[in-house]
Parts: C-alpha cells; structure tokens; sequence
C-alpha cells in the first residue's frame, strides 16, 4: 500500500511540470527581433504563421526590404531561413522562451553569426 501512496504522492508533484513541458506556444503574429552583430544592432519585424509544425512568414528590415520565409517549430524549438535578393541564406535557429519572448543564433550563409532575441508585439 506505501508503495502505491508514494507511487500517487510522485504523480501529483509531477504533474504540473510535465503539464508546462508539454505545453506548446503557437508563434504566428507580429515580432520585433533585435538581431546582435558585432557591427551593431538589427531591428527588424517578423510576422510569422504557425500551422501546425510549419512556420511560414516575413522578414522585413531596412536594409534588405520584405523578404519571405520558411520554417519549423518542434517542441520548444524553431528555424527558419531567409533568402536575401543577393541569394546569401540567413538561418535562424531559436528557443520559445515564453509565449511572447524567443532567443537564437544566425547563422549568415557560412560568413558569420549572430544573436537574436524577438519579442512579440501587442
């Protein structure tokens, strides 16, 4: 019988953790990102689409104008890569740190890096 008490005690103050583990964040909406290099500090929007595991959407900063894109999301992870008009491929890898925070790398085609963080806008 302890062992049964001990084995429903475990299950209860398991309960909420696994319950935040599993819980997903949908993406789709308006962000601002600030993209860190060591020239300076990036700002540019993002609208993302989240159907499911696939993201679609648009980068849009004033030195590379609108440009499309398209990723994924798994778990508490996410990519998506741009192709800027000159044909260099940004890929962004990032973490959902909440439902309206998020937080990554990018890599610039092989020529460098970076990192960002985005914020969801109200």
């Amino acid at each position: 019988m302890r062992l049964t008490i001990r084995s429903a005690v475990a299950l209860v103050l398991l309960a909420p953790a696994v319950a935040l583990a599993q819980l997903a964040f949908n993406l789709t909406g308006s962000w601002k990102f600030a993209v860190v290099t060591e020239n300076g500090t990036g700002t540019p929007s993002v609208t993302i689409t989240q159907k499911g595991d696939t993201i679609t959407g648009t980068y849009e900063s004033g030195r590379m104008g609108v440009l499309p894109f398209g990723g994924t999301v798994k778990d508490s992870s996410f990519t998506f890569a741009v192709t800027t008009q000159g044909g260099a491929t940004l890929t962004f890898k990032g973490k959902i740190l909440d439902a309206d925070h998020v937080a990554g790398d990018v890599d610039f085609g092989g020529q460098g890096g970076a990192s960002f963080t985005g914020e969801r806008r109200k």
